[in-house]
């Protein structure tokens, strides 16, 4: 029997990010598999009157199923532990670390981590970056600091698409970040409760996998387990639960990597909350190791606590 059976459970979905649509399916379906497993959901849209909702709908604990700003950045989870609501997922200061890719990029290389060479500009400065700013050249990548699911990031090849590239990055939140593009093979690891599940190779249909690859059916291929060597799969499994470890995360989360040829996992972000749709990579993973959308749910609800 689940920790939680018999108890007020809020899925905490929607939001206010630019991730809000993906939010509303994770929230949906993670909704409908903790029912199916016998629990009773409420869900809750979350805006700025979260607070009386949660408290007018007697929320016991919270399965946090938002993405981006407001959600995966430590704000709803301080909110939560003020509350002393036990909820799903990382703490305060994981959330905002893993949400903040300058600052986990440096706890990522003080952790001895493959991390590709990067520069971080001010978003004020966007509109004066050129390719003379960036040590490594071209080709090289493009993105917000405090954004997720591949907003705002762009593949620039040529120099004449580096100034829109930079100026459409400094619309989100955070800083710019340029870094050196990787070639090698998109690998992903979901690690939950600290240990690695697996690992998922993605091979997009376009050059990269953005945002509408991520969440188009039918627009990438997946291959899990991952078509690279054995000894590349544990070297990557092994780097995300150090990352995960590193940045105090706790129950799920997808850690990113591109892995060159030689083997060598170069880790991109830590998702603190990943996603959780039909095309989402988290719940694929959990499905090749024989655990099922709502069993995977329920394991996530089982470790809700208050981090602090």
């Amino acid at each position: 029997m689940s920790t939680w059976t018999g108890k007020k459970v809020a899925v905490l979905y929607g939001g206010r990010s630019s991730e809000r649509e993906v939010s509303l399916k994770t929230g949906a379906a993670c909704a409908d598999a903790l029912r199916q497993k016998g629990h009773d959901v409420v869900l809750v849209d979350v805006d700025l009157e979260v607070a009386a909702r949660l408290r007018a709908e007697r929320v016991e604990v919270a399965f946090v199923a938002l993405h981006g700003r407001w959600g995966e950045d430590g704000s709803i989870q301080g909110l939560l532990e003020s509350m002393a609501i036990p909820y799903t997922g990382s703490g305060v200061l994981a959330s905002a670390m893993g949400m903040d890719k300058t600052v986990s990029k440096a706890i990522f290389r003080s952790l001895g981590l493959a991390v590709a060479d990067y520069r971080v500009f001010p978003r004020a400065a966007a509109g004066s970056i050129g390719v003379g700013d960036l040590p490594f050249g071209l080709p090289c990548v493009v993105k917000p600091a405090g954004e997720g699911s591949s907003v705002g990031v762009h593949l620039v090849n040529d120099a004449a698409e580096l100034g829109p590239a930079c100026r459409d990055a400094a619309s989100y939140a955070g800083d710019v970040i340029v870094e050196r593009y990787v070639k090698g093979t998109e690998v992903d690891v979901a690690v939950l409760d600290g240990k690695a599940l697996g690992a998922i190779e993605i091979v997009p249909a376009n050059a990269f996998y953005d945002y509408a690859a991520k969440y188009t059916a039918g627009t990438t291929k997946y291959f899990y387990p991952a078509r690279i060597p054995e000894a590349h799969v544990r070297a990557v499994m092994e780097a995300a639960e150090a990352a995960h470890r590193g940045i105090g995360c706790s129950g799920v989360t997808r850690v990113d990597f591109i892995v060159a040829g030689d083997g060598t996992p170069y880790i991109l972000e830590v998702n603190t909350l990943p996603g959780m749709t039909a095309t989402s990579l988290v719940p694929k993973i959990a499905a090749g190791l024989g655990l099922s959308f709502p069993d995977l749910c329920d394991r996530i609800l089982d470790g809700a606590a208050l981090k602090s």
